[in-house]
C-alpha cells in the first residue's frame, strides 16, 4: 500500500538544527541548515567546501592562478575568458559603480597596496599612491569591459582589479543555491559578517543575526536583525586599519579621492535579497557619507543602517523596489 502525504511529510517539529563551518577567503563559511534527523549533511558540507574554494580560484587576489588574477595580468585591451560567476561580479560591480557615482569601484586594488593593505609594506607609499589616483573601472573613461555572452573580460588602462567589496557576499549567494540543492529550504549561511537567510526557523520565527558596535576597541553587539528570505552585509572602518607615526588608515578606499575613507560615518549594514548586492552597497553608502548615503539606499530600494561616528544612527527602509533599469543593470552582467 502506498504511502499517503501525511505519512511521509516531515513537519517543523521534527526538524533539527546542524552547523557546519570552514576556512574561507580570511575567515571562516557557515552555514545553520534545518533539516530531517536522518538527513547527511556530509555531501552538503563537501559541497559547500568546493563551492567557496571554486569562488576563491575565480575571485582572490592572494592566488596567483586566479581567473581575477590572470585577468589583471593579460596584456592591455586583450580579452580574457572568465568563469560565469566572475563574469556576474564583475558586471554588477560595474553597475553599483555607476549607479553610486563611484563611490563603489573593484579598480582600486593598485590604489589599496599603496596604501599599506594587500600585502607587502604596511605602510603608504607616496610614489605609489600618485602613480594610481585617478584610475577608475566605470566611465568615464571606460577601463574595464565585460562580455557576458561570450563570458570574457578585458581591461582598457593599467588597473588591478580588486574583488574584496564584493566577492564575499557573491560566495554567500552561491552557498544558498547549494544548500537549496541538496533539498534544504531552511537555512542560514554565510562567510565572516556577510549572511544570507532562507525560509524560518522551525518555530516559525525569522533567523536572527547580531549587528555589531562599530567599535575599534572589542566586539559588543549594538542590536540584533531579523532576516527571513534576504541577505545582510555591513562594512565599517573599525576593523581593518593601518595605524603609521600615529594616524589611522581604514582599509575601505575612497576611489574619488585616491585615498583611505576619511567620511562621517563608521558602519553601513544593508539588507538585500542578494548578499552580493548588498556586499556592494554597503562600501558604497559607506563611501557616499550618510546624507547621500540615505539618497542612494532610498533610491536603489534598500533597507540601510547607517552608523555615524558620533553615534547617530539611521534607517532607510525599503518600500519600493530599484527602478526597472537599474534592477535590470544588477541583475546583468552587461557593462551598459
Amino acid at each position: 500500500m502506498s504511502k499517503t502525504s501525511t505519512e511521509t511529510r516531515t513537519t517543523a517539529t521534527d526538524l533539527v538544527r546542524r552547523a557546519l563551518s570552514g576556512p574561507a577567503m580570511g575567515s571562516r563559511w557557515s552555514a545553520v541548515v534545518q533539516v530531517a534527523a536522518a538527513f547527511d549533511t556530509r555531501p552538503l558540507a563537501e559541497a559547500l567546501v568546493a563551492t567557496v574554494e571554486a569562488v576563491e580560484d575565480e575571485m582572490s587576489n592572494w592566488r596567483p592562478n586566479s581567473a581575477i588574477a590572470r585577468l589583471n595580468r593579460a596584456p592591455i585591451g586583450v580579452w580574457t575568458e572568465i568563469p560565469a560567476g566572475l563574469v556576474t561580479v564583475l558586471g554588477a560591480a560595474l553597475a553599483i559603480g555607476r549607479l553610486s557615482e563611484g563611490a563603489f569601484d573593484v579598480g582600486v586594488g593598485d590604489l589599496v597596496r599603496a596604501w599599506g593593505f594587500g600585502g607587502g609594506a604596511r605602510r603608504p607609499d607616496p610614489a605609489g599612491i600618485a602613480a594610481v589616483a585617478g584610475r577608475s573601472s566605470f566611465e568615464p573613461p571606460k577601463t574595464l569591459e565585460v562580455d557576458p555572452v561570450d563570458r570574457r573580460a578585458r581591461r582598457l588602462a593599467p588597473l588591478t582589479i580588486d574583488l574584496a567589496g564584493i566577492a564575499k557576499g557573491h560566495g554567500v549567494d552561491r552557498m544558498a543555491e547549494v544548500v537549496r540543492a541538496h533539498g534544504v529550504s531552511s537555512f542560514l549561511v554565510g562567510i565572516d559578517g556577510e549572511l544570507r537567510a532562507q525560509g524560518r526557523k522551525a518555530d516559525g520565527s525569522a533567523w536572527v543575526v547580531g549587528q555589531e558596535r562599530p567599535d575599534r576597541d572589542g566586539r559588543a553587539l549594538a542590536g540584533v536583525i531579523e532576516l527571513a528570505d534576504a541577505a545582510v552585509a555591513t562594512s565599517g572602518d573599525y576593523r581593518h586599519v593601518h595605524t603609521v607615526d600615529g594616524a589611522t588608515f581604514s582599509h575601505t578606499m575612497d576611489p574619488r579621492r585616491g585615498a583611505p575613507l576619511v567620511g562621517d560615518l563608521a558602519q553601513v549594514t544593508v539588507v538585500a535579497e542578494s548578499c552580493m548586492v548588498a556586499d556592494a552597497w554597503a562600501t558604497a553608502i559607506m563611501v557616499a557619507g550618510s546624507e547621500h548615503g540615505n539618497d542612494l539606499a532610498r533610491r536603489m530600494g534598500l533597507t540601510a543602517i547607517l552608523v555615524r561616528r558620533d553615534g547617530i544612527t539611521s534607517t532607510t527602509f525599503a518600500d519600493h523596489a530599484p527602478p526597472p533599469r537599474e534592477a535590470a543593470r544588477l541583475g546583468s552582467a552587461r557593462n551598459p
